[in-house]
């Protein structure tokens, strides 16, 4: 028996990296999905890919910093399966431009697509989460919102933000039977990161603080967050898993 059997989830970011690679994993383990993204004809691809291994998904373009389609997705996901169990605010963007450096408008990019889509995708889940009893909640953080990190202001207050937003959700919404949780992932291969590792200085730099001896793969952050979004987690709430390899841990 599959650990999400019968659980509808809604992955955002999903047409690519970890989003992707948390619903193959979803998928397997029983979940029909609502995966989106703003990059269409990938998510389209991707919704295809999971339809011809026999799994149940819908892939849907979205701007996660648009409330109207925050209000699509979550109508879409109600008339196709009657309900939403699993939230996993997956997309966000990378900014390393150093404080001084940020314009206005970097700084509204930034918190705008780490964070409000966060407050969003909450906002118009939770109600559908405790008409159906409970769910669960993955918000997908940073260990840059556990530790501060050079030369990259702007993004560190929005992963920590992300991860006291999920705090807070936690606390108001326990009473309905709906957990929340963020993860915050380490120096994790994606096609970002790969583009840096061509960097012999910034390899080195990666190696050089992860502890275990390799960079973490995304598959890494899918198991954990499968974790949280299913019924193996239930008396877990408010807390930060951080996926690092042990950076977080020196």
């Amino acid at each position: 028996m599959g650990r999400l059997d019968n659980k509808v989830a809604i992955i955002t970011g999903a047409a690519g990296g970890m989003g992707k690679e948390d619903a193959l994993l979803f998928v397997k383990e029983g979940a029909k999905l609502v995966i989106t993204d703003i990059q269409e004809e990938k998510i389209k691809q991707t919704a295809q890919e999971i339809i011809n291994n026999g799994g149940d998904a819908i892939g849907v373009v979205q701007n996660v910093t648009s409330e109207e389609d925050w209000k699509r997705v979550v109508d879409t996901a109600i008339e196709k399966y009657g309900k939403i169990d699993i939230l996993v605010n997956n997309a966000g963007v990378s900014s390393p431009t150093p404080l001084l450096e940020t314009s206005t408008e970097q700084w509204d990019k930034v918190m705008d697509i780490n964070v409000k889509s966060v407050f969003f995708g909450q906002k118009y889940v939770v109600p559908h989460m405790i008409e159906n009893g409970g769910g669960s909640i993955v918000n997908i953080s940073s260990i840059a919102g556990l530790t501060g990190a050079n030369g990259s202001g702007p993004y560190t207050a929005s992963k920590g933000a992300v991860r006291m937003l999920t705090k807070a959700t936690a606390v108001d919404f326990a009473k309905h039977n709906i957990r929340a949780n963020s993860v915050h992932p380490g120096i994790i291969r994606t096609p970002m990161t790969d583009d840096l590792m061509k960097d012999d200085k910034m390899k080195a730099w990666f190696d050089s603080v992860t502890p275990l001896p390799r960079l973490g793969e995304a598959q890494d952050i899918a198991a954990g967050v499968l974790f949280l979004a299913s019924d193996e987690s239930s008396f877990i709430t408010g807390i930060e898993l951080p996926i690092d390899g042990g950076f977080t841990a020196k």
